[in-house]
């Protein structure tokens, strides 16, 4: 701001500028309506999940099978025959892991009151704490229930209709993952069309080169971070199940399976392998010591995959800060429940290149990046301003 000078030489100040005002008004009113779209898109994401869940599920599916139709079509087949026999081939992986899966499943399941009291028996030497917390516990409900008044019963209502809702479930699950398997055919059997949907909707040519350039950049990323994952995963499950098998692990292949659908969940899914193979492995194997091999080679191959494997074949420029895949997968676990988790990181992965694409964006995708990548991209400055 300008000072007008008087006569004497003092200075009077001019009045402040209204228009600064309003544009803190508008910086808060822009704020607001961010905070309220934000809120107003969890609460659609939360109430249609019924429709959101599978058509996000189709997408991903369709951008983790996109570099290999790409790759057929450059071997001349056509992409409706690529994409139809991959989507085949997906619900034959999905079918035939469903029906192998199944029996051992089930039988866990049925026998968790027999394998809980037989980690008990295992454990009896630790137990003690747990007793005195049991004891504690009984004592508080003994005290609830002479505080209530005599003569009053307690009737409790059995559910009703519980057939009806297990089959209005599966229902619900079929017709999700028909969604899920015929959207992503059509994704993937449209080739470009979107791409020039896109472009039509610019006007200058200048636009629809960054707009074509922005969009095969994160669709290419995007892709190749999903299969390679899924690759990856894929391979970490086999090897854990031949590892457990050799081990005389019992139903070797769920923990296979188990530990590659769970890897999708990065530092959370390690762990509740790891905690399911050593409560199988106490109850299965006489000797302790021998029984937590099982959960060491499970730990062992988990660290050899996040910290070589993965960082090799997917780079360190895609990894995502630890702090931020916790709050992710915490909100869509709460938001879809267990799927909604599995798809926390590659959503957050899609939003990271998504906004490293854009400069409004970029400290988002700055936030999301990992430690390591964001000194390894200030260590060049650092040392170019100490050579100076």
């Amino acid at each position: 701001m300008k000072a007008e000078t008087t006569a004497s030489g003092a200075s009077i100040a001019e009045s402040p500028d209204p228009r600064v005002g309003v544009r803190d008004e508008l910086r808060l009113m822009r704020s607001m309506l961010i905070g309220i779209f934000i809120l107003m898109t969890a609460a659609a994401l939360y109430f249609a999940r019924a429709f959101f869940m599978p058509v996000i599920l189709a997408f991903l599916l369709a951008l983790t099978l996109t570099p290999i139709v790409r790759f057929l079509r450059k071997r001349g087949v056509p992409e409706v025959f690529s994409a139809t026999l991959l989507v085949l081939l997906s619900i034959f992986i999905f079918v035939s892991a469903g029906y192998l899966l199944s029996g051992p499943v089930i039988n866990l399941v049925n026998n968790s009151y027999s394998i809980g009291q037989q980690l008990t028996e295992r454990l009896a030497p630790f137990k003690r704490p747990l007793e005195m917390m049991a004891d504690v516990s009984r004592q508080l409900g003994s005290l609830t229930e002479t505080a209530q008044e005599p003569g009053v019963q307690r009737v409790s209502v059995a559910p009703s209709g519980i057939l009806s809702a297990a089959a209005s479930n599966i229902l619900g699950a079929g017709t999700s993952i028909t969604i899920v398997f015929v959207l992503s055919l059509f994704l993937l059997a449209s080739g470009t069309l979107f791409y020039e949907k896109i472009v039509q909707s610019f006007t200058s040519l200048s636009q629809k080169k960054r707009a074509l350039r922005v969009v095969y950049d994160v669709e290419r990323e995007i892709s190749h971070y999903l299969l390679t994952v899924t690759l990856i995963n894929a391979g970490l499950g086999t090897v854990i199940g031949l590892g457990l098998w050799g081990l005389g692990m019992p139903n070797p292949l769920v923990w296979g399976a188990a530990a590659a659908l769970l890897n999708f969940l990065p530092y959370v899914g390690a762990l509740i392998t790891i905690l399911l193979v050593t409560v199988i492995a106490l109850i299965s194997f006489d000797s302790i010591s021998y029984a937590l091999l099982a959960p060491a080679f499970v730990l062992l191959c988990d660290i050899v995959e996040g910290q070589f494997v993965t960082p090799v074949m997917v780079g360190r420029r895609l990894e995502i800060n630890a702090v931020a895949i916790f709050i992710a997968i915490a909100f869509w676990s709460w938001l879809w429940g267990f799927v909604g988790a599995l798809m926390a990181v590659p959503l957050l992965v899609v939003i990271k290149v998504f906004c490293d694409h854009f400069d409004g964006l970029s400290h988002v995708g700055n936030f999301l990046a990992a430690q390591q990548t964001i000194l390894a991209e200030d260590e060049p400055a650092e040392n170019n301003h100490t050579a100076a």
